[in-house]
């Protein structure tokens, strides 16, 4: 039943999931195009990416309760993000090196989110999608990791990989979502 119930939620959701990830493409293309953003439009594009990024993921939270097993660890994550999000926006004024740490820390978590939900997830459509999240988290882990280790020093260079993560990331969710959907149709 749990799985029935899971593949209904991956139906119903894969719109949400595929306008996050373009909205994750379209924040890296902007970053990359114009990396000469200034630290507070970067802080408020990045702001208004990570709040409607929490929105979503809270709402597939919510609409997978008692259908994935894996809902809560999403749930707690999009409410942390949220905060960040909301944070960012009322704090254009940070400083480019806290907005740089708070950026890597998210990945870092983002990346874990996705690792634990790939080797613990019992769905179904998880399981078959589990090297693509598996390639999510490790993306997202590493790009944590780049980011943290050189926070001043990245200047443009950060911009670029926040651009390529943010690119990376949304192309894989849009693959997750759209197998999702295809795995409906069987």
């Amino acid at each position: 039943m749990a799985s029935k119930d899971a593949t209904q939620l991956a139906t119903q959701s894969w719109g949400l999931v595929v306008t996050q990830g373009v909205l994750a493409i379209l924040a890296g293309i902007a970053m990359l195009f114009w990396p000469g953003v200034t630290a507070v439009l970067l802080v408020g594009i990045f702001g208004i990416f990570v709040l409607i990024w929490g929105v979503i993921d809270l709402i597939r939270s919510l609409l997978g309760i008692g259908k994935v097993s894996t809902w809560w660890l999403e749930l707690i994550f999009s409410v942390l993000i949220i905060g960040l999000g909301v944070f960012l926006l009322r704090n254009t004024e940070l400083s480019l090196a806290i907005f740089i740490l708070l950026v890597g820390f998210t990945f870092i978590i983002r990346g874990v989110v996705d690792l634990l939900t790939a080797f613990f997830s019992k769905d179904q459509d998880v399981k078959e999608a589990r090297s693509l999240f598996v390639a999510v988290g490790i993306i997202g882990v590493v790009s944590g990791i780049i980011v943290l280790s050189q926070p001043v020093a990245s200047g443009l260079a950060f911009i670029w990989i926040v651009g390529l993560y943010t690119i990376l990331h949304g192309s894989l969710v849009i693959s997750i979502a759209l197998r999702a959907r295809s795995a409906v149709g069987k």
